[in-house]
């Protein structure tokens, strides 16, 4: 298995800039439930913790370890979360590019490049961010982003699946799994599910 390395923002933080923040999205393909995006700005003198990598390549328990890691070692973190209200309403890439306004919000200090894994954010200065395709395979910062999210978003799932536990959120995080299939057809969908995914097809399918 190949690892993200530092190499973007080392060049980077060569270059003049200060606060390199890795930024990834959790969610987007999901049937049901938020979008969340991770925010990780590591300092040139961070030890990066080992391992650290795509969060959907690791097991869940080594994400839970490393997400630990990376906010205890991170110089800044924050997370960003648009819940099923706003993506019905507006659709998943707005939801998202809000997710990710937002979590650069939420950071302190506030970040002077950003890195983000295959998309611009759009209201922000394109000279000061840089999309990487499959960034969560090559950017430490943006692996480390990713980590923070799924860790979170899972945990999220897995409370509401005490609240909707026909649906099985806790096994399938939302993801449209034969299983997750099988609850809608059987129980149709809840309050949580994404409408605005045309996702009538699965009640109708035979």
């Amino acid at each position: 298995m190949t690892y993200p390395t530092l190499d973007y923002e080392l060049e980077l933080w060569s270059s003049g800039y200060q606060y390199v923040v890795g930024i990834d999205e959790v969610g987007r393909g999901a049937w049901a439930g938020p979008v969340v995006v991770g925010a990780v700005v590591f300092s040139p003198q961070t030890q990066v913790p080992d391992g650290i990598n795509d969060s959907k390549l690791l097991a869940p328990r080594i994400r839970e370890n490393l997400s630990s890691q990376i906010k205890n070692t991170a110089l800044s973190f924050s997370l960003g979360i648009v819940g099923v209200d706003f993506i019905n309403k507006h659709g998943i890439g707005k939801a998202t590019q809000s997710a990710m306004r937002q979590a650069i919000r939420n950071l302190d200090p506030k970040p002077d490049f950003h890195l983000i894994d295959a998309f611009y954010i759009k209201n922000l200065k394109k000279s000061n961010q840089k999309p990487i395709i499959k960034g969560d395979q090559k950017s430490c910062s943006i692996a480390a982003a990713s980590i923070i999210a799924k860790v979170a978003r899972d945990q999220m799932m897995v409370d509401l699946s005490t609240k909707f536990p026909e649906y099985y959120f806790d096994s399938h995080k939302g993801y449209g799994t034969k299983r997750h299939q099988e609850a809608i057809r059987k129980n149709g969908f809840c309050n949580i599910h994404r409408a605005s995914f045309n996702l009538g097809w699965i009640t109708n399918n035979d």
